[in-house]
C-alpha cells in the first residue's frame, strides 16, 4: 500500500529581511522542485555558487542556529524555515538566497508558513520517505544535563523542558503533537530569545548583529523588555520549533516521539544523526547484498570492502555499509597491539561505494569496469578500529559523458571519520 506523496511548492515566493547574526539584509525565494530533490539552498549573491542540500552531511555550526555549508557555499540558520517546510510536508524546493543567511523575519516560524501558503502546495507522484523507528534512540550530554529519547510513534510528537536560570524563563515543560494544524497555531507564533545581558559579548563575535525587539524576545534584569509574550511558555515552543527544523536535516518525514531535555542546535543534530544512523543499519532490509555487489564490482577478498548497500536515489546518491572486524588481514601490519584501519583503505571502500552506484545503472555493467582518475579534499577525522561499523554516504556532485564527480563520507556512529571528493570514469573492460 503505497504512502504519503512527495510534495513542493507550487509556485515562487520571495521574502525579504535582515539576518539575526549577520545583521546583512538578504531575500529568500522558494522554487519548485522535481520529485527527489529534497530541500536544497543555493546562494545567489556571488558567494559560492553550489547548492548546499539541507542534510546533516551538510551541517557546519550549531552556535545559536544551524549553519549549513559546501566548498564556499554557508548559510546561517536555516532552522525556522526548515521547520515550516518540515510541518506544512513540502518535501521537494530550491532555495535561492541573496545573502549569507536566512532572513530572520519577526523571529518565529510563522512567516514562513505564510510564505509556503502564498505559494501553494502541489502533490508529486512518488511517495516520501517517513523514517519509522525499529526502536527507542537515546543519547545524552552529562556536561549539559541535556538527553532525547526518540520512540516509535505514530506520527511526530515532541515532549520538551528547557530550564533556564531567568526567572521569566525558569523551567517548563510541554508535550506537543507537530502536525500541521498544530504547529500554526501552537508552534509557528513562537519567536526566538535572548538575553541583554549577552548582547555585547555575542556583537564582538559577529553574532546577534541583527538581533532587535523587533525580531527577538530579549530578557534583562527586569523581565521581557518586549510587550508581551505571544505564549506564558513562548520560549519552549520556540525550542521545540528549533528541534523540528533541525530533524528536518534527516530529509525525510518523521513518525517518532521524540522526549527532550534542555535540547540544543548541537543536541538536535546529534539525535538526528543517531536516527539516521539507525534508519539506516537496522529498519530496512539491504538494497544490495554481498553477492549483488560482486555483480557490479570486479573486487573479491581481500580487497571487496563493502558489505551491503543500504540506500540508493537512482544517480544521486548511494548508502554502503563495511562492518570491520579484527579479522581484517590488513590488521596483522597495520598495526601488531593498535590494530587501525588504513586511511587509504577507507577511501577505497568510499570509492567502491560510488563505483555500485554507477554500475548498477548500467545495462551492460559486466562488459564494464569503474577507474577512478583523481582524489581531492582527503581528510581522516578519527581512527577506524575493529568493531567499527562505517557508513559511506557517496553524492553524485556531476556526470557528463561516463566521468563522474563524487562527494563522499565515511561515518562510524554518526561521526565523521573520512572525507574525500571522487573523479571517475566508466570504460570498457
Amino acid at each position: 500500500m503505497s504512502g504519503p506523496k512527495q510534495r513542493t511548492v507550487a509556485r515562487d515566493v520571495t521574502r525579504e529581511g535582515v539576518g539575526l547574526h549577520s545583521g546583512e539584509a538578504a531575500s529568500l525565494t522558494l522554487r519548485p522542485a522535481e520529485v527527489g530533490t529534497g530541500i536544497r539552498f543555493r546562494r545567489t549573491d556571488g558567494v559560492g555558487g553550489e547548492e548546499v542540500p539541507a542534510s546533516l552531511d551538510c551541517v557546519s555550526g550549531t552556535e545559536l542556529g544551524t549553519a549549513l555549508g559546501r566548498g564556499d557555499s554557508r548559510i546561517l540558520t536555516v532552522e525556522h524555515l526548515l521547520a515550516a517546510l518540515a510541518a506544512l510536508r513540502v518535501d521537494n524546493v530550491r532555495i535561492e538566497v541573496d545573502g549569507p543567511e536566512v532572513p530572520i523575519r519577526d523571529g518565529s516560524f510563522r512567516d514562513w508558513v505564510t510564505a509556503v501558503d502564498e505559494a501553494g502546495v502541489t502533490e508529486q507522484a512518488e511517495d516520501a520517505t517517513v523514517i519509522r523507528l525499529g526502536q527507542p534512540v537515546s543519547i545524552s550530554d552529562d556536561e549539559r544535563g541535556a538527553s532525547y529519547v526518540a520512540a516509535p510513534g505514530v506520527c511526530l510528537r515532541v515532549s520538551a523542558t528547557i530550564d533556564f536560570a531567568h526567572e521569566a524563563i525558569g523551567r517548563q515543560y510541554g508535550s506537543f503533537s507537530l502536525d500541521e494544524q498544530a504547529f500554526r497555531s501552537e508552534i509557528a507564533p513562537s519567536r526566538t530569545f535572548g538575553f541583554r545581558s549577552d548582547a555585547e559579548a555575542l556583537r564582538v563575535r559577529g553574532l546577534a548583529l541583527g538581533a532587535s525587539l523587533e525580531n527577538t524576545v530579549v530578557l534583562d534584569e527586569g523581565g521581557v523588555m518586549n510587550d508581551r509574550l505571544r505564549f506564558t511558555d513562548e520560549f519552549l515552543r520556540h525550542k521545540v520549533g528549533d528541534l523540528l527544523g533541525d530533524l528536518a536535516l534527516l530529509g525525510a518525514r518523521l513518525d517518532a516521539h521524540v522526549v527532550a531535555e534542555r535540547p540544543s542546535h548541537a543536541g538536535n543534530v546529534a539525535l538526528a544523526r543517531a536516527i539516521q544512523d539507525q534508519y539506516r543499519l537496522g529498519s530496512r532490509e539491504p538494497v544490495l547484498d554481498a553477492t549483488r555487489i560482486m555483480h557490479f564490482l570486479p573486487h573479491r577478498y581481500p580487497m571487496l570492502l563493502v558489505d551491503r548497500i543500504v540506500h540508493m536515489e537512482g544517480m544521486k546518491r548511494i548508502v554502503g555499509i563495511k562492518n570491520v572486524t579484527i579479522n581484517e588481514p590488513f590488521f596483522q601490519g597495520h598495526f601488531p597491539g593498535h590494530p587501525i584501519m588504513p586511511g587509504v583503505l577507507i577511501v577505497e571502500a568510499m570509492a567502491q561505494v560510488g563505483g555500485v552506484l554507477l554500475m548498477e545503472k548500467l545495462p551492460d555493467a559486466d562488459q564494464k569496469v569503474v577507474y577512478f582518475m583523481t582524489i581531492d579534499g582527503v581528510k581522516f577525522r578519527r581512527p577506524v578500529t575493529p568493531g567499527d561499523t562505517l557508513v559511506f554516504d557517496v553524492e553524485v556532485l556531476q556526470y557528463r559523458r561516463g566521468v563522474c564527480k563524487l562527494s563522499g563520507r565515511a561515518l562510524v556512529e554518526g561521526k565523521l571519520a573520512a572525507e574525500a571528493e571522487l573523479m571517475a570514469s566508466v570504460v570498457d573492460r
